[in-house]
């Protein structure tokens, strides 16, 4: 559930706009929560007064301190995190970082978010340095108040909360997608105008359509945002460049840069560095191995490292190993398979198996099978992103699958009186068939010794890799 608090002068102005529609309707279904929070209710002033003259002078007045710090504890009380851990606090201003499609999907992930909405001439430095954690902005222009940019905000974080959407895969496409604008969209009549609907759309060939689409975005892209169709344009060079190396050694990278989760952090013919900072993945390659030092130096030009503890990297090539090990604090190495569903069409799924999607009330019982992690909170995340998937006979739980955070196919686990009798196909028979639904070209990973699950990859039809890829973990 996604719990929005909104400090404000105006809070009717919040809850007039935010309570009506798709929003208003995930609030009544207990999806999503807001409470706008006046700030007048937390003053000390018996005149009920919130600003006064900024020192040195100037137009206009400031809020001050100490209505704004008292608000905030008592949102932080409502959180259960008073002394605990800082709720994200987002204080709307011109100043701040622009507000992304890729910020507003790290910010889903949250529980909590607060948002500080100024007024006037702004607010007191000195309460902003206390309680602020990010500083956002919407544009390059300057408004009456944080009102408008806090709904902005809310909007966009809202529609990602798994549930909130009708159709859940109306945010994976959609404006701003893998860097490029929405294709054109029609409905009824066929003909309208003297137009016509596209004979493409008309014509039920799925992967015709999928071309047509994307020929409409990138053109319309190129037509209305060039800085978005050079980023678009500098990922596929280099998608084109791993396709001829390699497309099963690659495709985590290939599909993370195509989903548009990926930056590309560094790129040469030396090799490639990806940040998926969503799924606090890192994805390194390196094309010509007497550069692998080189290459694996490339993680400390971030100049964050502090802040990647626990973090993993994708390393593609067994020479980045001991560089990066001397750069990183590695806690464990991983060495895997990757294979890759080349095939579109999709693949029959075993009629006698229910799957559907797991909530988090099943956590308790998926962790006490899964045994490739102990980290309840990163499976409680798969749970709530909608993710993981359980398979069903005769109304009990056989096994589960899903999607890491980063993309891959995996977490495929059969209780073991279900076993041999084709739960596991299913499972992955049924994420295929999703991945493809979306436009997407599945894949996972296979840990090395793990005979029965690569049998089950080329039963299925899907490429190995020939070489180890390694999964690296950092010390948290």
């Amino acid at each position: 559930m996604m719990n929005f608090y909104v400090m404000t002068l105006f809070p009717e102005m919040i809850r007039q706009g935010m309570q009506t529609s798709i929003l208003g309707r995930a609030m009544e279904k207990g999806i999503l929560s807001m409470e706008a929070l006046d700030i007048r209710d937390y003053t000390e002033n018996k005149h009920g007064k919130v600003d006064d003259y900024p020192y040195g002078g100037g137009a206009g007045m400031l809020m001050q301190a100490q209505p704004v710090f008292a608000c905030h504890r008592k949102v932080l009380e409502k959180t259960g995190a008073a002394d605990g851990k800082p709720v994200r606090t987002i204080y709307l201003t011109p100043q701040g970082k622009p507000f992304r499609q890729k910020m507003a999907a790290e910010l889903a992930k949250e529980e909590h978010l607060i948002f500080l909405c100024g007024h006037y001439e702004g607010i007191d430095e000195r309460v902003l340095e206390e309680i602020v954690t990010d500083y956002v902005s919407i544009g390059d222009y300057v408004l009456t108040g944080g009102e408008l940019p806090a709904m902005v905000m809310m909007d966009a974080i809202a529609r990602l909360v798994p549930g909130v959407l009708h159709n859940g895969l109306s945010a994976d496409f959609e404006t701003f997608h893998n860097d490029l604008l929405e294709y054109p969209q029609y409905s009824r009549p066929e003909e309208w105008h003297g137009k016509r609907v596209p004979d493409v759309l008309l014509s039920g060939d799925h992967r015709k359509v999928e071309e047509w689409r994307l020929e409409q975005s990138v053109r319309r892209t190129g037509e209305n945002r060039p800085d978005l169709y050079e980023k678009y344009q500098r990922k596929q060079q280099y998608i084109r460049s791993m396709l001829k190396k390699g497309k099963a050694l690659y495709i985590d990278i290939i599909e993370n840069l195509r989903r548009g989760k990926g930056e590309i952090i560094e790129a040469s013919e030396a090799g490639i560095l990806v940040k998926d900072e969503a799924a606090e993945v890192c994805m390194i390659a390196v094309f010509d191995e007497a550069r692998a030092e080189e290459v694996a130096g490339w993680v400390l030009r971030e100049g964050n490292m502090a802040k990647m503890a626990g973090w993993q990297f994708v390393v593609h090539q067994e020479c980045l190993l001991a560089p990066l090990k001397q750069l990183l604090p590695v806690q464990r190495c991983l060495p895997v398979y990757q294979a890759v569903y080349t095939q579109r069409n999709a693949v029959p799924v075993p009629k006698n198996v229910e799957i559907c999607v797991l909530g988090t009330e099943w956590l308790e019982e998926v962790m006490a099978h899964y045994s490739m992690t102990d980290d309840w909170a990163y499976m409680e995340e798969r749970l709530q992103s909608g993710e993981l998937f359980g398979a069903f006979v005769d109304g009990r739980l056989a096994g589960f699958a899903g999607v890491h955070a980063e993309g891959s196919l995996g977490m495929l686990e059969v209780y073991v009186e279900y076993r041999r009798k084709g739960i596991g196909r299913a499972l992955e028979s049924f994420l295929i068939n999703r991945h493809l639904s979306m436009g997407y070209t599945p894949y996972g990973n296979v840990v090395e010794g793990n005979g029965v699950s690569l049998a089950l990859q080329e039963k299925m039809g899907l490429c190995v890799s020939k070489q180890l890829l390694y999964w690296v973990s950092l010390k948290t």
